[in-house]
């Protein structure tokens, strides 16, 4: 049980994943598209109901300012009510335009769980005398193997055989 002080709680976590089904075999399914074994930045927001939808636009700006600040080509996709997830009642696909592979590759996933997740957790906040359910959104800030994908995309000089860091991360090399 949460208080209103206390929200909106944002959260963030190093999130190692593991696929359930094996790599298929097949040209879309080579290297690093689909790993078996997966890394990405977790972001979880616990909100007030009223600001759910105004704290998931903040979310996808979030993890799209990471393409901006690493100049890579993005578009962002609403999905249809048949493409949502089984928790999600709105959901943002970010994906990033792949030069060399001549296609979008899905990076990041951005929803609106309103109080679905805090309804099966028996989160609540108390207000006054009362409690409410508040709303989940949950998110990836971009999945690490993906964009290792895009920045070798973008970055790699086949002239000298090598990798450019970008600009933005050089101070960290």
């Amino acid at each position: 049980i949460l208080t209103e002080a206390e929200l909106p709680l944002k959260l963030c976590a190093y999130s190692p994943c593991f696929r359930a089904e094996r790599m298929a075999s097949g040209q879309e399914n080579k290297g690093l598209i689909r790993l078996h074994q997966f890394h990405k930045v977790e972001l979880v927001k616990i909100i007030e109901p009223d600001h759910s939808y105004t704290e998931l636009k903040k979310m996808l700006a979030d993890a799209r300012n990471i393409l901006y600040l690493l100049k890579i080509p993005h578009r962002v996709i609403e999905l249809c009510c048949s493409e949502l997830g089984f928790t999600a009642a709105k959901t943002y696909d970010i994906e990033v335009w792949l030069p060399i592979s001549q296609k979008w590759l899905e990076i990041s996933s951005c929803s609106n769980c309103e109080d679905f997740q805090s309804r099966r957790a028996k989160i609540r906040v108390k207000k006054e005398n009362q409690k409410y359910y508040p709303h989940t959104l949950n998110g990836s800030a971009l999945a690490v193997d993906r964009l290792i994908i895009a920045l070798c995309e973008y970055y790699y000089n086949e002239e000298e055989n090598k990798l450019i860091i970008p600009e933005i991360l050089q101070q960290y090399f």
